[in-house]
């Protein structure tokens, strides 16, 4: 057998060769944190602050780039924070440039509370123009420094923090930073773990499990600093959102404008109760409520499982503007589901009608659904359906639309995957009104004494589902467990989670059933 024998090369030799090693590492490191582009979308207009809000005094746009600046005369008490206000970032991947005076300190807020007067707390992404910090994961008003740069940290659920292993040496990471010109900073959120690259390498990464202190979800901000006069600057910010981690879901919730009397139509209100009441019976699924109408949030459906409309429908239904019937329509195509509540039933016959039967197979038609005022009579529901698990019959007075439009097979059979999951008999007196698009027609009113569908189900050939309920004009409907039961069960249904045997179970007091209610009424 032949030996092998190895000599150490000279010191400067192997200085050169470990040198060469290390910039060989970070650059693997530095392709793995370079983003592909399809998917971002840019949230700064390079103009105004649009979609953007902070202190006037400290926050401006100038020469297409965002400026947030303290001098001596105008320095502030407190860290303060221009906050992105059409949305919140759950897990996203995240890129924006930025250039900071030699003093300054800074840092990119995300899943963040807002605390109020432009004060922020929560992950942040950190960085400076000194040389110790950029990269870093702090939390802004909570834990403080939770992984140091060059670090790989967990956290445990106790809080217990264990290190990985270790990036790299925090000086030579230091030497990417470009002091005082423009750096390019990318967060990746994903899940637990939370990463932070400059230049396309990774500074920090952190896996955060800690029960009662980590967050899933919240607000987007940039900081400006106390202290020192600084000046920090910004650009190029773009956002794509990423399906949640760990089989967890998410449902967008889009609540329209008020459009009738305190207490009827509550689309904020209602939105804002079914999420609070979802992030207590079902926190694997995560919620954004979107008022207003439609999300100004360019990212808005992106990494939904489940789109929710509550909204004034027919001709002025929020998916019949602009595009937004074939975006929702792409949605349901790759699996989403979709459902409406009330009003976001309806949609005109020729436009919204035929994607509303491949959505959620039915939908109000008009000139053959109608809309009466009625309490539920002989109410029965679907036996053997995750949607009613745990619901018991219940009675409301509502406006309860009947006489859907549903789709059915070429052969005129009932149709693969529909489920009437609520029916009752409306009184006949409910069939007498005049005709017309909503109240009456001859076919209603030949079918005195016959059951109708008040909510519905439906499990697309092409996977997806969906879900219709024609209830819930009256607010107050809400305090009835039954009723929100199955409306919890419905849109964590469609969302494509499990419902537990005996449904999703919440109790509300009267404070919480008043909360958010539109105070101007009729508009």
């Amino acid at each position: 057998m032949r030996s092998h024998r190895f000599s150490c090369p000279p010191s400067g030799l192997f200085t050169r060769l470990a040198t060469v090693w290390f910039a060989f590492a970070l650059g693997l490191t530095a392709a793995a944190g370079r983003g592909d582009d399809a998917g971002f979308v840019p949230l700064f207009d390079g103009k105004s602050l649009a979609g953007w809000e902070g202190k006037p005094e400290f926050w401006r746009v100038e020469d297409g780039v965002i400026v947030g600046e303290t001098t001596a005369e105008k320095p502030t008490k407190g860290n303060t924070f221009l906050i992105w206000r059409a949305g919140q970032v759950d897990d996203f991947e995240l890129e924006l440039a930025y250039r900071i005076t030699d003093k300054g300190n800074s840092g990119i807020q995300y899943r963040s509370k807002d605390l109020g007067d432009f004060v922020v707390g929560g992950y942040q992404g950190d960085f400076e123009g000194g040389t110790k910090y950029s990269g870093i994961m702090y939390e802004e008003k909570g834990r403080g420094i939770l992984c140091l740069r060059g670090q790989r940290a967990t956290i445990a659920a106790d809080g217990t923090k264990t290190p990985g292993e270790p990036i790299g040496d925090t000086a030579k990471l230091q030497d990417v930073i470009k002091p005082g010109e423009w750096n390019a900073y990318r967060i990746v959120a994903k899940g637990p773990k939370l990463q932070h690259f400059i230049n396309g390498q990774l500074m920090s990464e952190t896996v955060d499990e800690q029960e009662g202190k980590r967050a899933v979800q919240g607000v987007l901000a940039l900081q400006l600093h106390a202290g020192p006069p600084m000046k920090v600057e910004f650009k190029d910010i773009r956002l794509k959102r990423t399906r949640l981690a760990d089989g967890g879901k998410k449902l967008v919730m889009v609540a329209g404008r008020a459009s009738h009397g305190s207490g009827q139509h509550e689309f904020r209100a209602g939105c804002l109760l079914l999420e609070k009441c979802l992030a207590a019976a079902c926190p694997q699924l995560v919620t954004e409520v979107y008022t207003g109408g439609w999300p100004t949030d360019p990212t808005a459906f992106d990494n939904a499982d489940a789109v929710f409309f509550f909204a004034d429908g027919g001709g002025g239904h929020p998916v019949l503007q602009s595009n937004r019937l074939a975006q929702i329509d792409a949605l349901a195509k790759r699996g989403v589901g979709i459902a409406c509540l009330h009003y976001a039933v309806e949609v005109p016959k020729e436009k919204g009608g035929p994607q509303f039967l491949d959505w959620m197979g039915g939908y109000f038609e008009p000139h053959w659904s109608v809309n009466p005022h009625w309490t539920l009579y002989q109410t029965e529901l679907a036996q053997g359906h995750p949607i009613t698990r745990g619901v018991k019959p219940f009675e409301t007075n509502d406006e309860w639309y009947y006489h859907m439009r549903f789709k059915e097979q070429a052969e005129g059979g009932p149709t693969e995957g529909l489920t009437m999951i609520l029916t009752a008999v409306p009184p006949d007196a409910t069939r007498e009104r005049p005709d017309g698009p909503h109240s009456n027609n001859p076919t209603v009113r030949a079918n005195k004494g016959g059951r109708e569908v008040l909510a519905w189900a439906y499990e697309r050939p092409g996977g997806g589902r969906g879900f219709g309920c024609t209830g819930a004009h009256f607010h107050a409907n809400w305090g009835n467990d039954d009723f929100r039961k199955l409306m919890l069960n419905a849109l964590a249904w469609t969302a494509g989670l499990e419902v537990p045997g005996e449904g999703f179970t919440t109790s509300l007091t009267a404070e919480e059933l008043a909360a958010n209610l539109d105070p101007k009424g009729k508009k």
